[in-house]
């Protein structure tokens, strides 16, 4: 089982997005995925069609429910839901002044049953505690990078995090993919953040992207995947070709977890 958080510290960088369609994505591959919504916006459980109210992750990190036990089935084939909550938020600033609350929920995600393939966190797109959980809990930090001047800046703050959390919390915690999204190859600035991003991070960066796409959006507004909203279209596409990159990299021998390397512009200030 793969525990991947899909995390940005920039808002809008395409998190929600990229979770709740590379999940269909994967699901749609034969893969059993499970995604866990950690933002307390519940984005990605209102996509899947999750109304706030039940139970869910608010559960698990406030009354030590099972993870398990709040799983919900989506119409997205081979994808299931822990759904968020709007009063996640109020509850993380509870639990806040609480010792050891940022493993609360590593030790739920460890007492799951081993029936997913994936399991898919979606993190709020800050650094508070509940982003602190989920980089303390998993294996893998995707980051879906939205292409604007300010993404290699975001991204080196990221990395920061994550040596950080590494050192503290999970010496086994990797930043391992970083996915160009929203891409407009008809611009030059697009051609050069990609390219910035594959001197910088390297084989980090997925050969797939995500191109800049209307239906998307509107997938989002018709709670469906793209994949299943428009599955001939280029944002289905593309996120199969995502989907199609990380379990290819993920059948090959894992690496040596390693620091993450700032790119030479960072380190040169």
């Amino acid at each position: 089982m793969k525990t991947l958080a899909v995390t940005n510290q920039k808002g809008g960088s395409g998190k929600t997005t990229t979770a709740v369609n590379l999940a269909a994505a994967l699901g749609e591959r034969g893969l059993r995925v499970l995604l866990v919504d950690l933002d307390p916006q519940a984005s990605a459980s209102a996509w899947l069609g999750v109304k706030d109210g039940g139970r869910g992750l608010l559960d698990v990190l406030t009354s030590n429910v099972h993870l398990s036990d709040v799983v919900h089935q989506t119409a997205a084939k081979g994808v299931e839901l822990v759904p968020s909550s709007s009063w996640l938020a109020s509850a993380e600033k509870a639990l806040a002044g609480e010792p050891g609350a940022e493993l609360v929920f590593r030790k739920a995600l460890r007492r799951l049953p081993g029936r997913w393939d994936y399991v898919l966190v979606d993190c709020p797109p800050a650094l508070g505690l509940l982003t602190v959980s989920a980089l303390a809990a998993v294996e893998e930090v995707l980051v879906p990078v939205e292409l604007s001047p300010m993404a290699l800046a975001g991204v080196a703050r990221l990395v920061e995090t994550v040596d950080l959390i590494r050192d503290r919390l999970n010496p086994e915690l990797e930043l391992a993919h970083l996915l160009a999204c929203r891409v407009d190859a008809r611009t030059n600035l697009a051609r050069d953040i990609v390219q910035a991003l594959r001197e910088g991070f390297g084989e980090k960066v997925l050969d797939a992207v995500v191109r800049e796409s209307v239906r998307i959006r509107e997938a989002w507004g018709y709670g469906q995947p793209v994949t299943v909203y428009d599955p001939a279209g280029a944002g289905a596409e593309d996120y199969r070709a995502v989907a199609s990159e990380l379990v290819k990299r993920h059948e090959k021998t894992p690496a040596v977890t390693t620091r993450t390397k700032k790119p030479a512009t960072e380190r040169s200030r």
